[in-house]
């Protein structure tokens, strides 16, 4: 899995509004991609709208950064100074296997 998460300090409540309702534009579209999983927008009470995608694979990461649609993100993010973007590739999900490995008592305890 590949998540962007994307954080924007906006100038003003207003600013804020205006990039949330920007963002907001492009999620119907985004979450019918082939290999997205979800993408969700959210600000903080300080005016910083947060913005993350999720998808399944690298692979389809790169097609969404090659896309057009992705051209669209990159207008939102050059409408503020210092956006930051990160990039966080998951190697690996476990679920209740590794509760169960990492809470098993030691051998001779």
């Amino acid at each position: 899995m590949v998540r962007l998460a994307v954080s924007l300090d906006a100038a003003s409540v207003r600013a804020a509004q205006e990039l949330l309702d920007a963002f907001r534009f492009l999620i119907p579209a985004t979450r019918l991609e082939p290999g997205c999983i979800g993408c969700s927008v959210w600000k903080e009470p300080n005016a910083t709208v947060h913005y993350t995608e999720e998808w399944t694979t690298e692979a389809a990461m790169r097609e969404r950064v090659q896309s057009h649609a992705f051209t669209l993100l990159l207008a939102i993010l050059e409408s503020v100074q210092h956006p930051r973007v990160q990039f966080h590739f998951v190697t690996a999900t476990r679920g209740l296997d590794y509760l169960a490995e990492v809470r098993r008592p030691e051998p001779g305890l």
